[in-house]
């Protein structure tokens, strides 16, 4: 009778601790479904705000795009005038200054502004010359500018020995590399109608 009891007493405490462990077992397996569950939807989160995130700056990046784009835009102007994306494109800036040529002969320097105003006019019509006039009295000697339709520097300077006040040192030039409006020239027309005296 007790080798009978304790058997059933055996099987009793193995029925329990059997138990007790597959009832671990099931609630560690539901614990870790639930925390790749949650885990999986903190990932989706996160990439559903990165995906929005970029959404968002790329609208803002092509809105932003959108507003700075000219609605105007002529291409072939552009071409036209060598115009790069903003409308502008180089030129040669030059300061024209009293020379170191003190000559006090009046005639010689008639002659020299003579053919510095012809030379002028021939500029224009090269295309090589867009702006030009006199600077007034100022503590610099700078007498005058000229706006040069070329990029290059030795060109300018190549140019500019076809001025007779440039080429004998009654005036002296400084030149330097200039970025403006590539419409600059458009004006050269309208302002061949507008003088009325030679100067």
């Amino acid at each position: 009778m007790l080798v009978g009891a304790g058997n059933r007493l055996k099987f009793t405490l193995r029925s329990k601790i059997k138990n007790r462990f597959s009832d671990f077992k099931v609630t560690s397996l539901n614990d870790e479904i639930k925390e790749i569950n949650s885990e999986y939807k903190e990932k989706r989160i996160k990439k559903m705000k990165t995906f929005y995130t970029l959404m968002l700056i790329l609208t803002i990046g092509v809105s932003a795009i959108g507003q700075n784009t000219n609605p105007n835009y002529d291409s072939t102007l552009a071409k036209k005038y060598g115009a790069d994306q903003y409308g502008m494109k180089g030129y040669i800036l030059v300061i024209l200054k009293t020379g170191i040529n003190k000559t006090t002969d009046k005639e010689f320097i008639r002659s020299c502004f003579a053919g510095h105003m012809k030379n002028i006019n021939h500029l224009v019509k090269l295309g090589k010359l867009i702006v030009a006039g006199p600077l007034g009295k100022n503590e610099k000697t700078y007498r005058g500018i000229f706006i040069l339709n070329i990029t290059s520097l030795d060109e300018a300077k190549e140019l500019l020995q076809t001025d007779p006040a440039i080429k004998e040192n009654i005036l002296e030039a400084e030149l330097y590399n200039w970025y403006g409006s590539a419409a600059l020239s458009e004006y050269l027309e309208t302002s061949d109608k507008i003088w009325k005296t030679n100067p």
